[in-house]
């Protein structure tokens, strides 16, 4: 006979639509079994803000920040939790929320996931929980990550080897430069080259030749661009990204703002680069109007309202011959293990949010010697910092 958790991932596997050598129609609804046992366990919600300290300032094209504003969600069901983080960097709160609106909206949801009997019914339960208002979609995503991270627990497997990914696949990651002095670029440079296998430099201000001729002071590695909507003029742009070819760089983000869609297009046309969509990317219904426009996109969790949606994303822009990258914000190992869980599927990874962080609550997914190497722990395999690994 199988016992009470066993009985829970067969149903739930099930659910998932993830064969388990029973028909769909005999698994066991999860409601059932635990009315069966005379369990009525509930969904419960907590969340609480956590202020991201950056290591360093960090400095883009339009803005330059020390911290990121954080809230850290729980999904508690059956005595498992799981863990999700909504991080909201001030230059996109009109699209990912405030800290007081993603606050508001989880209360919202700490009022309602209890009606969900069934934490396997991810479909039925974010489409609810999406409907709830417009925007927030880091408090969504929030949301999501913690219910993939407590069904992956319950089913007692890591994501990736849910959606049949090899983690092996899986790339390296970029890790970022900010703009700043020649002299401080030089040192991060200095800092980051041995232990990384591409890097990614924040383009897009007055300096961008000096900036790439540094980081080639130090290092030969070759380099991801983002230029966050920071050039204006096509022709100067694209002399940019041929002199950029010529550096050793190997695509690039965003070379002009979200808006122009017609130039960057025309961009793409002539670029010897791939040309990646960021700004001009959010959620699954974007994907089909940037074909042609762009190379590829970039999936990051905070804008698409997670795990579920992201994974759409990434098959649809597979279909359409278009190649992917998985990017983050400013996150704790939280977020950036729930996004590396796609990872194996992509082209490029740029998840080093977490790296770039000193007060990071959780340990997950990990650089080794460059590249994103995933654990084997269920769900989206963190555990708590002072738990170690």
């Amino acid at each position: 006979m199988q016992n009470r958790r066993d009985f829970l991932k067969t149903a739930a596997l099930a659910a998932l639509g993830l064969g388990t050598g029973l028909h769909r129609a005999e698994a066991i609804p999860l409601f059932n079994i635990n009315a069966k046992a005379g369990i009525t366990p509930r969904m419960r919600l907590r969340f609480f803000p956590y202020e991201l300290k950056l290591r360093h300032v960090f400095t883009v094209a339009t803005y330059s920040r020390s911290t990121t504003p954080d809230v850290q969600v729980e999904i508690e069901y059956d005595g498992i939790i799981g863990y999700g983080e909504a991080s909201m960097p001030p230059y996109l709160q009109k699209e990912l929320g405030t800290l007081e609106s993603v606050m508001a909206f989880l209360k919202q949801v700490q009022d309602k996931i209890g009606d969900f009997a069934d934490p396997f019914k991810l479909e039925d339960i974010l489409a609810c929980i999406d409907g709830m208002s417009e925007g927030n979609a880091a408090a969504k995503a929030a949301v999501d990550i913690a219910l993939h991270d407590l069904a992956g627990k319950l089913l007692q497997a890591p994501w990736h080897k849910i959606w049949g990914l090899d983690k092996d696949k899986a790339p390296s990651t970029t890790y970022t430069i900010g703009m700043d002095t020649p002299d401080v670029v030089r040192r991060k440079t200095e800092e980051c080259a041995g232990r990384f296998n591409i890097l990614k430099v924040k383009l897009g201000g007055k300096d961008d030749r000096q900036m790439i001729d540094t980081i080639r002071s130090v290092t030969s590695l070759p380099i991801a661009v983002d230029a966050n909507q920071g050039w204006t003029d096509r022709q100067q742009a694209l002399d940019e990204i041929c002199w950029l070819k010529e550096q050793g760089i190997v695509m690039v983000e965003q070379p002009m703002p979200k808006e122009r869609l017609d130039d960057i297009a025309w961009i793409t046309q002539h670029s010897p680069l791939p040309i990646f969509a960021d700004e001009s990317i959010q959620r699954l219904k974007d994907v089909v109007g940037l074909k042609g426009a762009f190379t590829g996109i970039n999936i990051k969790l905070m804008k698409c309202t997670g795990m579920r949606e992201a994974w759409k994303m990434l098959t649809l822009a597979r279909a359409l011959d278009m190649q992917v990258m998985i990017g983050c914000m400013t996150e704790t190992s939280c977020a950036i293990s729930a996004a590396a869980q796609l990872s194996p599927a992509v082209d490029f990874a740029d998840l080093d949010g977490s790296l770039l962080i000193a007060n990071d609550r959780f340990r997950g997914m990990e650089v080794v010697n460059g590249k994103i190497t995933l654990p084997e722990r269920p769900g989206i395999g963190i555990v708590k910092a002072e738990e170690g690994i």
